[in-house]
């Protein structure tokens, strides 16, 4: 018999694996900008330069990690609140033949180290691990909607995430506009 728990860790090592690609990508670019400012010459007084940039990936990872874990979260709130709405599945048998979705996060996790050097590459597989995941999810759950239900589940997908993303970018470009209009020019 085949157990159900065996891929259990898979989520937790994608999030770990996207966690360091992203913080591998963005320390790059915080040492040209603490050189640029003359921050890390002062920062070598009291660190070597090996433990500079592991104290610095080590904080971006943990920075990382807490944005996939909530992402996560976010997630399996979304796509379980979905399946209360439009599934005809009252016994969650549908959760069990999602979780298998996990191979896609960590195949992707994976490929994501590979190009952490790039931003392009790395938006690129997360994006594409994600409608990756999406497409799955809807396939799973589909024997067991009508075709109103994957229609409603779909749109409900879309208009969550549609929502909370443009709410994430108007209130960062709200608060980019303050700061920017209260600085002396």
């Amino acid at each position: 018999m085949k157990n159900t728990y065996l891929t259990s860790y898979f989520p937790l090592v994608s999030i770990l694996l996207f966690s360091l690609s992203f913080a591998m990508l963005v320390e790059v670019h915080l040492f040209k900008f603490l050189n640029a400012t003359g921050i890390y010459v002062g920062m070598l007084e009291f660190f070597s330069r090996s433990g500079i940039k592991l104290a610095l990936l080590i904080l971006l990872m943990v920075v990382f990690f807490m944005v996939f874990a909530a992402l996560k979260l976010i997630v399996d709130t979304i796509n379980q609140l979905s399946l209360l709405f439009f599934s005809k599945d009252f016994n969650g048998e549908s959760l069990k033949d999602v979780r298998a979705g996990a191979i896609i996060y960590f195949s992707g996790s994976v490929l994501s180290l590979l190009g952490s050097a790039h931003v392009t590459i790395l938006a690129f597989v997360f994006v594409v691990t994600t409608i990756s995941y999406f497409v799955f999810f809807v396939y799973k759950v589909s024997s067991k909607l009508s075709l109103s239900g994957i229609i409603g589940l779909i749109f409900f997908q879309v208009l969550t995430w549609s929502t909370l993303v443009l709410g994430v970018v108007f209130i960062a470009l709200k608060v980019y506009n303050s700061i920017v209009a209260s600085l002396p020019v």
